[in-house]
């Protein structure tokens, strides 16, 4: 649970890590089990399945997306009775859950753009938060997320093309003239809590041995009428099956512009999105 100098960090930045949520023999076999299921091949929702024989890190190791809807300890760990108390006492009321993903990163292998899961999620009203578990220690050298404190209190931005070379996704946001991004340095076990909007990064890991698995889930504010329809069936936290109303791919995002030399955001018509995001 928080204290309240995190709970006043959330509230500020967006953000707050949480240390060793799950402790070392659970994290060690959550990084097993999901070893053995990639090592098995193709699962739901896979792009392209595994290609050991690839170049590319990222076609060794493709991230795993939705595993809850058919693996029982994925819908465990979303579900943990550990992650709606953090959830629950971050927003003050028990969140909703809609979706897990596995990230390997292995050595070499690209980060993703900067981004906001909000626009991916087009939770309506309010947003959706994400629960980031480090299943090992993460750093800048591996690849560590990076976050933009306050960027929660902006609205939704306007996409643009990114680096493929150096993103696993092909679209990016900017980083507001004045804000900075700061490493989210975690140990294994440690879980990073950040609302929709807050703006993320991750660069490549350069390490030469080192992975930086994660595993993640993303819930919807209890407030919450409206999500995207690639994100049911919505869940509480008991497990049943909350009904919903969809939302829109295409609402309005932000671009950030100068008016009079002060830089503001200016609201446009928005674009869908794959849903792909850390």
């Amino acid at each position: 649970m928080f204290n309240p100098g995190q709970l006043s960090q959330y509230h500020r930045d967006g953000f707050v890590i949480a240390p060793q949520v799950f402790p070392e023999q659970e994290v060690a076999r959550l990084r097993e089990h999901y070893m053995e299921l990639r090592a098995r091949g193709a699962w739901p929702g896979d792009a392209s399945g595994t290609d050991i024989g690839a170049a590319d890190p990222m076609k060794k190791f493709p991230r795993m997306i939705h595993m809850h809807h058919w693996d029982d300890i994925s819908l465990r760990w979303l579900l943990d009775p550990r992650l709606n108390r953090c959830l629950t006492q971050l927003l003050g009321r028990e969140p909703m859950a809609v979706q897990s993903m596995l990230y390997f990163k292995p050595p070499g292998a690209r980060g993703q753009a900067v981004h906001q899961d909000q626009a991916y999620l087009r939770v309506e009203p309010a947003t959706c938060v994400a629960a980031w578990l480090a299943l090992d220690d993460c750093d800048e050298e591996n690849g560590c997320m990076q976050l933009v404190p306050g960027s929660h209190t902006i609205p939704m931005l306007c996409t643009q093309a990114a680096d493929p070379q150096e993103s696993i996704s092909d679209l990016t946001v900017p980083v507001p003239a004045g804000m900075r991004r700061v490493p989210a340095i975690m140990k294994a076990g440690d879980v990073l809590f950040f609302n929709g909007f807050v703006i993320h990064v991750s660069f490549r890991n350069a390490s030469t041995h080192r992975f930086r698995r994660a595993l993640i889930g993303h819930y919807l504010m209890g407030e919450a009428e409206r999500v995207a329809r690639f994100f049911k069936p919505v869940l509480r936290m008991d497990g049943s099956v909350v009904e919903l109303g969809e939302s829109d791919g295409g609402g309005p995002c932000g671009r950030w512009v100068e008016r009079d030399g002060t830089p503001m955001v200016e609201m446009a018509a928005g674009v869908p999105l794959e849903a792909r995001h850390e």
